[in-house]
C-alpha cells in the first residue's frame, strides 16, 4: 500500500513535483522516461550488490504499485466507460 503517515510524505513532495515536471508530456515519450526515473530510484535506494531477497522484494512492491494503480484509477475509469458505452452483455 503506498500509505505512509502524513508525516513523513513531506519530506518527498518537493522532489516528487521536480522530476513529475521534468518528465515530458509526449505520450511517445513518456514511458521511457518513467521506467528510467523508477528504475535509477530503485537502484539508488537498494544500490548495486541486491541480493535475492531484495531483487525478490522490489518484484513484490512493484507489482503491489501496479495492483493499487489498477484498484484506485483504472478499475474507476472502466466503470465510468462501462456505465458510458456499455458492458459486454450488452452486445
Amino acid at each position: 500500500m503506498p500509505y505512509i503517515a502524513r508525516k513523513d510524505r513531506a519530506r518527498y513532495q518537493r522532489a516528487i513535483d521536480e522530476i513529475a515536471r521534468l518528465v515530458p508530456q509526449d505520450r511517445t515519450a513518456r514511458p521511457g522516461h518513467m521506467n528510467y526515473v523508477i528504475s535509477l530510484l530503485i537502484r539508488r535506494v537498494y544500490g548495486d550488490s541486491m541480493r535475492y531477497a531484495d531483487h525478490n522484494e522490489v518484484v513484490g512492491l512493484l507489482n503491489c504499485v501496479q495492483q493499487e494503480f489498477y484498484r484506485r484509477s483504472t478499475a474507476p475509469y472502466e466503470d465510468e466507460k462501462i456505465a458510458a458505452e456499455g458492458d459486454l452483455t450488452d452486445l
